[in-house]
């Protein structure tokens, strides 16, 4: 393999993108719900910084206001501006402490802050058991993937299939499971599925792409790569995945994969 060709493929990988449901699982409009990720797409980084602008404005004239201060520590989260995220969040969920809605956002920014144990029995608070939410099932699982309890994690994702059959996001969770413990062909199986769904979303060819390429399925991975986010968001995230899977060995795993 050439030089160039070994740093353009270094290249597809840094630029194809990774984003766990923990991270990224609402939607994002200006009325933010508390609803994980819904399949509708992504906001823009300016559609985003407008619904912060937006909230903070409301949560600023009244602090003690729920809704405000909901929509506005999930904004803040959506921009990566987790500890702020994570102080309006606390301090409105200790005023809510039964608000499951509440707690679900708390949950999740707990585990946007590493905090991930906290963060599963936040959820596990936030979960109706006669009315069980799919999208807090999905996110319990991506946490205890980030635990590396992939079997535990791959539960939860069973669990929320049930709630909801052939939903995308939960099927990009599923193989991102296997991705993580190094399971490419796995991995490359559940988010083939998930992209063919009509309400598959950015997010999931971006994962697809990244699991192609660490196969060395380049030419497919980078036509899928152009047509998704912006090169700085994608390195973004490849470097967060690159992170979670050195805390386990998993990235060495892969690359001696790719090499045998």
């Amino acid at each position: 393999m050439s030089a160039l060709t070994s740093m353009r493929k270094s290249a597809l990988i840094a630029s194809v993108a990774m984003a766990l449901i923990v991270g990224g699982c609402s939607s994002k409009k200006k009325s933010i719900s508390t609803s994980s990720h819904n399949g509708a797409g992504y906001a823009s980084e300016q559609a985003l910084m407008e619904s912060v602008t937006y909230w903070e404005k409301r949560y600023k004239s009244n602090r003690n206001d729920r809704d405000a201060a909901l929509n506005y520590g999930q904004s803040l989260r959506h921009v990566g501006r987790i500890d702020q995220s994570l102080a309006v969040l606390e301090r409105l969920a200790t005023q809510a402490s039964n608000d499951k809605v509440v707690l679900a956002a708390y949950g999740k920014v707990l585990a946007a802050k590493g905090r991930f144990k906290q963060a599963l029995v936040v959820l596990d608070r936030a979960q109706n058991p006669t009315t069980p939410d799919w999208r807090l099932e999905s996110a319990a699982g991506a946490i205890n993937d980030q635990l590396g309890n992939f079997d535990v994690a791959r539960s939860y994702y069973d669990k929320a299939l049930l709630l909801a059959p052939g939903e995308p996001s939960i099927l990009s969770n599923y193989g991102l499971s296997y991705l993580l413990e190094g399971n490419l062909p796995s991995a490359e199986s559940y988010l083939r599925e998930a992209a063919k769904h009509p309400k598959a979303d950015s997010r999931v060819r971006q994962n697809l792409a990244l699991v192609l390429g660490l196969q060395g399925n380049f030419s497919e991975a980078e036509r899928i790569a152009r047509s998704e986010l912006s090169p700085r968001q994608a390195e973004a995230n490849m470097a967060y995945l690159r992170t979670m899977m050195a805390e386990r060995g998993n990235w060495n795993k892969i690359k001696k994969k790719k090499r045998s």
